[in-house]
């Protein structure tokens, strides 16, 4: 029997698009990205410039990040707003979230 021939039906039910764990929270995704490209600045199996490269990508991607993004998360609690994002934080959340994930990694980077 094939994958293609076991098509017996199942009991469960489908995921309801409202289920907030369904969903990764834009900023934190942004930040986890972020940190991808700085340890891609940082991996010594790079050419230098194209660790330079990376550079240029990581450091204007976070001063967008927090100019805009935080600014508007900011924004949103002297507005008193309490919608949630779609993961189910509200902005409160959010920025104490962004504050841990930066305040792991304010410590000295490695030498390149």
């Amino acid at each position: 029997m094939t994958a293609m021939e076991n098509t017996e039906p199942t009991d469960a039910a489908p995921p309801t698009l409202s289920d907030p764990a369904l969903y990764f929270n834009r900023e934190l995704s942004w930040l986890a990205f972020n940190r991808r490209v700085l340890s891609e600045a940082q991996a010594t199996g790079w050419p230098l410039l194209e660790r330079v490269k990376f550079l240029a990508i990581h450091s204007p991607n976070m001063d967008e990040f927090f100019m805009i993004r935080v600014a508007g998360l900011h924004d949103q609690l002297e507005a008193a707003l309490i919608d949630t994002s779609p993961d189910g934080l509200s902005p409160r959340e959010q920025l104490t979230r962004i504050g841990r994930s930066c305040a792991s990694r304010a410590r000295p980077p490695p030498r390149c």
